[in-house]
């Protein structure tokens, strides 16, 4: 275990957090929610206490002033407990809102809003009594301990020192009026939530960097995890290297195709074969239909014997073909005029072999056209 730990030196990748996020695993601090919660309702009793307080005791004040007939009246308990109730609660709303607010908002502080039902699932490896001891005896347990007492001892502390600061104000309540009693009251609970919630604000200082910590430690992955997770995501190399075989037989086998419809394939001779097209109609110049070196151009030459393509060898020409034109483009300029005599050439071959006349001369194509000046 501590050898495959040691080996986790890489930081999680966005994929691993994803997945680890729709498990349930995500950074959570108790402290920070509680010191939320508490901050919110020591607040609003400070401040709205007073409100509460006074709507609460005449509340009461109205429930326990009955005449004698009301007072024997069965028929009128569950009518006025119930509408005391709701009396009550509207009076309560404002802290039991902004309670509930802040409870639901709580969680957005660390790791945010999170549903998975994955999370939800029995783990039956929990059960596991060896698993149970590592867990109680795990660093984590340990920090969980030293928070426990932490907030113990701080939080006692704080509540010492609140009641020896208030203590007389606190004495003093019996004396007031009930009403201006009630509020002070919820002003001191109040001021003393504020305090707890300095508190465990503190602890949650602390607490926050280890929980973010902890979370980065546990999603931690080895070179091996990494490499894994890029094969699955890009695809394996072998994979890739399958399809683009697949891609380039594809392309070969459609180029070969188009071999039948040339009108010429100007060959090295065995070095490049190029496959020219010309239709004076919808082209404006002769276009590269395939194109090929070695096996490539053997197999050129083939097909093209076998659907009567002339094929005719013009070793600079096919170069420079061969290196500057891509299949489906059309010639460059600076290779009109001998394409235009072996097109030529082509077209009085064919001419003769159709009226049974000499067979024409082959055209001379200049001996200085050389691929290196295209």
């Amino acid at each position: 275990m501590a050898e495959n730990e040691a080996e986790r030196t890489e930081q999680p990748t966005p994929k691993r957090l994803e997945e680890a996020r729709k498990k349930g695993q995500i950074p959570r601090s108790t402290e920070l929610s509680a010191a939320a919660v508490i901050l919110a309702v020591g607040a609003g009793l400070h401040y709205l206490g007073g409100y509460m307080g006074t709507r609460l005791n005449g509340l009461m004040s109205s429930s326990l002033s009955l005449t004698r007939e009301q007072s024997v009246d069965e028929s009128l308990m569950i009518s006025t407990l119930t509408a005391e109730a709701a009396h009550a609660l509207i009076a309560c709303a404002p802290i039991l809102g902004l309670t509930l607010i802040v409870a639901l908002l709580a969680p957005m502080l660390l790791g945010g809003w999170n549903m998975s039902f994955e999370a939800l699932a029995p783990d039956f490896t929990r059960l596991n009594p060896l698993n149970g001891f590592g867990r109680m005896f795990s660093m984590n347990s340990v920090v969980n301990l030293a928070k426990a007492f932490a907030k113990f001892i701080f939080l006692g502390l704080v509540a010492v020192l609140v009641l020896k600061q208030k203590y007389s104000e606190l004495m003093g309540l019996g004396m007031e009026p009930t009403r201006v009693a009630i509020a002070h009251a919820t002003s001191l609970t109040g001021y003393a939530f504020l305090m707890l919630a300095a508190t465990l604000g503190l602890i949650a200082a602390i607490d926050v960097p280890w929980q973010l910590f902890q979370h980065n430690k546990q999603l931690r992955m080895t070179r091996e995890e990494i490499k894994e997770e890029m094969k699955e995501s890009d695809g394996s190399p072998e994979v890739k290297g399958r399809v683009r075989q697949l891609q380039r037989e594809f392309s070969r086998r459609r180029m070969m195709q188009e071999v039948p419809k040339a009108d010429v394939i100007v060959t090295n001779p065995t070095h490049f074969a190029v496959a020219l097209k010309y239709d004076e109609k919808r082209m404006g110049a002769p276009i590269v239909v395939a194109k090929g070196a070695d096996l490539v151009a053997a197999r050129i030459r083939e097909v093209a014997t076998e659907s009567l393509v002339p094929v005719f060898e013009a070793p600079p020409l096919a170069r420079a073909l061969f290196k500057s034109v891509e299949i489906g483009a059309e010639i460059p300029a600076t290779l009109y005029v001998a394409v235009a005599q072996v097109l030529t050439y082509i077209y009085q071959l064919k001419t003769a072999r159709r009226d049974g006349l000499q067979p024409p001369t082959p055209p001379d194509i200049d001996p200085a056209l050389d691929e290196t000046k295209h």
